[in-house]
């Protein structure tokens, strides 16, 4: 693994197995920011305003993505239960390294750390609300609760296309409720009409620095 730094000064790692970085190199806060706090989670709260959500992520990585929206429900006392999928867990170490909890209060940013491990074991009580980050893959997560939102952080289908599949992506979003919504940095035909074919209204989103679009999905059945 190695770190590098992204453009707008935040850090992500390079991943030499799979061929691919974690986060844009344009920047990986800005795409952080840009794909899941505000078109995934700002976007749903405004729809449908509550004090309580739930959130899938599928390719949990660094942690980035949970800790801006566990940072934003902390500030706005929203009450966060937030899943990560994560085959292959980063060691706290390397968490520490690229220094992503310099980019949210102290009171997010140093709980996460002192319970990241414990968190891969069983389901905690946090600051923001509930963190469990399970470690298994994708089409092996099980759960009975249905979520609010899915983030959808999964390496590219060039790296990875079995993330990508139909069979995938319909086991991932049984697990979201009805006017539930998916967000993804990435946007293809292929993954348009699979969404669409299970029931999504699709939507072509603006995209974060460095690509012109996203793809954002409603669950409509």
């Amino acid at each position: 693994m190695n770190i590098v730094q992204t453009e707008d000064g935040s850090s992500t790692l390079f991943n030499p197995e799979v061929g691919e970085h974690y986060h844009s190199t344009h920047g990986a806060l800005q795409e952080s920011t840009h794909v899941f706090l505000k078109s995934g989670l700002d976007f749903f709260l405004n729809k449908q305003p509550q004090q309580t959500i739930s959130i899938l992520e599928v390719g949990f990585g660094t942690g980035l993505n949970y800790l801006i929206s566990a940072d934003y429900c902390f500030q706005n006392n929203i009450t966060l239960n937030y899943t990560g999928i994560e085959r292959y867990p980063l060691s706290k170490e390397i968490l520490i390294q690229i220094g992503n909890i310099k980019h949210v209060s102290a009171t997010i940013g140093n709980e996460f750390l002192a319970d990241y491990e414990a968190a891969m074991n069983s389901q905690i009580d946090t600051k923001s609300g509930k963190l469990f980050i399970d470690v298994c893959n994708v089409t092996d997560y099980k759960s009975n609760n249905k979520v609010d939102i899915i983030y959808f952080d999964a390496f590219a289908a060039a790296h990875q296309p079995e993330m990508w599949s139909e069979e995938t992506l319909t086991h991932v979003c049984t697990s979201l409720k009805t006017e539930g919504v998916f967000v993804t940095y990435a946007i293809t035909g292929n993954l348009k009409r699979t969404m669409k074919s299970l029931g999504f209204s699709i939507e072509k989103a603006p995209g974060a620095p460095g690509k012109r679009e996203m793809l954002r999905a409603i669950k409509q059945y």
